[in-house]
């Protein structure tokens, strides 16, 4: 991350009572957009509560979100959010973070490979390859954290439990899939 205030990697952003935000590293207000472009440009910053000290990273970065995607700059599909709401309360709520940053990361690494692969004549051949390799490593992490569970016949394919929620995992995917073939085709109908 880059250097943000000198004696700190962090640059600290206090949020006021009238939502203002004020970054300390310039002694200036900014607004949401400026965080996102931090965010770009890889500066690594904390929010905190200005009165209190609270750290509010979490909630203003899910803001900016919210904000991205009411502008239309939408990213997330719809049946995403609704499985990841669906995973509030539910006990591999603790499982999904860690397993969304590795996917984020692995997705960020290939975005290169990504692009060339767009030229291509099947720009989803990657895609796949890449929610396969996502899904080897939920699959890893699961089997972490739930050592020595006996197996259970799955109904779909009379295998192990295992082969039956990689297959729901994979039907998944390929719905991320087809919602994301959607948006292209859309974007290409735009142009």
């Amino acid at each position: 991350m880059a250097k943000g205030n000198g004696a700190s990697d962090t640059v600290i952003i206090k949020k006021y009572a009238n939502r203002r935000l004020y970054d300390t590293s310039t002694s200036s207000y900014v607004t949401l957009d400026h965080l996102s472009d931090l965010v770009r440009r890889e500066v690594d910053f904390e929010v905190v509560d200005a009165k209190s000290g609270e750290d509010l990273t979490r909630q203003v970065l899910t803001q900016i979100i919210f904000e991205k995607e009411n502008k239309g700059e939408g990213a997330l599909p719809v049946n995403f959010l609704r499985k990841l709401i669906g995973f509030y309360g539910a006990g591999s709520q603790s499982l999904l973070p860690a397993w969304l940053e590795m996917s984020m990361n692995s997705f960020a690494e290939s975005q290169e490979r990504w692009k060339s692969a767009m030229g291509s004549s099947n720009p989803f051949t990657m895609f796949e390859k890449q929610a396969r390799a996502n899904m080897e490593m939920f699959e890893n992490a699961m089997r972490m954290f739930t050592p020595g569970v006996p197996s259970r016949k799955s109904k779909r394919t009379g295998k192990s439990g295992t082969a039956s929620k990689s297959d729901d995992a994979m039907d998944l995917l390929q719905a991320q899939l087809a919602a994301m073939q959607e948006q292209l085709d859309a974007l290409a109908r735009k142009q």
